[in-house]
């Protein structure tokens, strides 16, 4: 079997960023675009301390796009808490370290410049039911790339 090689969407200048991608991804591809939209700008200890409030149900993300029948948040617009997701973009923030770390560059200076979801595999099964019949399922994965950059 042949396996398509993942690159990232753009190639900054080696010397003073760092990359981190986590490749198939089981989280849902709507709550990592929200949440990619939301740290995209921030240093990477804020993206992280951001995202460790999620996981813990203290801040919520807010949603933009996918605003349909979600519940606005307290001094803020809509937004969820996906709790799943932000420990998958914790594991990318904290690869994006120490990467930084290995090539010599400050992690506390990083800031994050580019985040990206792309559509995984999606991979088939069958979920039983009566009488002898299945039904498909579906199983969605996600690809997130992150390139962080010293300021």
């Amino acid at each position: 079997m042949i396996y398509m090689k993942l690159n990232f969407s753009i190639e900054p200048a080696p010397e003073k960023t760092s990359k981190a991608m986590g490749k198939e991804l089981h989280i849902s591809r709507k709550q990592a675009h929200e949440i990619a939209t939301a740290i995209k700008g921030m240093k990477l200890d804020i993206a992280q301390k951001f995202l460790e409030n999620v996981a813990a149900l203290k801040q919520a993300v807010p949603y933009k796009r996918f605003t349909r029948n979600i519940p606005h948040r307290k001094g803020m617009c809509s937004g969820r808490y996906p709790q799943k997701a932000a420990k998958e973009f914790l594991c990318i923030i904290k690869n994006a370290q120490s990467n930084a770390t290995y090539k010599g560059l400050d992690p506390e200076s990083m800031r994050i410049i580019h985040v990206e979801t792309k559509k995984g595999h999606t991979y088939m099964g069958q979920f039983p039911r009566a009488q002898g019949r299945a039904t498909p399922k579906r199983q969605e994965t996600v690809t997130v790339e992150m390139i962080a950059e010293v300021q």
